[in-house]
């Protein structure tokens, strides 16, 4: 059973990706879940900025590896887990689940990722390419880049939705055979 740490720059597939994920049988873990849960218990607005600068807080205050610690509470199976931001989480993943931690990088350009988010119309969506480039530039100061330089394995997201589908099922069974 693999435990697939999925990483990636905003806009850049992660949710698609886990959605194929478990189309195939993979259970889904969010980073994202555990820090909104905290963020709701300590009474917090759930907007992008709160979020954000809770997350980095709470990174402050406990460690790099937090979020990690704190998910690896609901991470059992085979699963995918979407939300890794640093190396220290994928080394809080690696030391608890060894080598069944697979690190999983999803890359596509700035400008494409950018209109992904606008098109989603979620709550958090940047409005402008400042806030978006804001947002990237908080990611790469948790340690973003680093860990996607570090990947297992790279999937470049950059064409249509389907055939990134196909691509993201081959590589899980690619996973799946080692």
């Amino acid at each position: 059973m693999h435990a697939i740490l999925v990483i990636g720059m905003p806009g850049a597939g992660k949710e698609e990706f886990v959605r194929v994920a478990s189309e195939t049988g993979y259970k889904v873990v969010r980073m994202g879940d555990t820090v909104r849960a905290y963020a709701q218990r300590a009474g917090l607005k759930t907007d992008d900025a709160s979020i954000g600068k809770f997350a980095s807080v709470e990174r402050e205050r406990h460690g790099k590896d937090v979020w990690a610690k704190r998910t690896l509470e609901g991470v059992e199976g085979k699963c995918v887990i979407d939300g890794v931001r640093s190396m220290a989480e994928v080394e809080a993943y690696s030391k608890a689940l060894g080598d069944k931690a697979i690190l999983l990088a999803l890359v596509a350009g700035s400008g494409i990722r950018f209109g992904r988010l606008r098109a989603r119309g979620r709550s958090d969506a940047p409005k402008t390419y400042e806030e978006f480039k804001s947002r990237d530039e908080r990611e790469l100061g948790w340690g973003l880049g680093d860990a996607i330089g570090h990947a297992d394995y790279y999937l470049t997201n950059e064409g249509g939705l389907r055939a990134f589908r196909r691509s993201a099922k081959a590589l899980i069974e690619n996973i799946e055979t080692e």
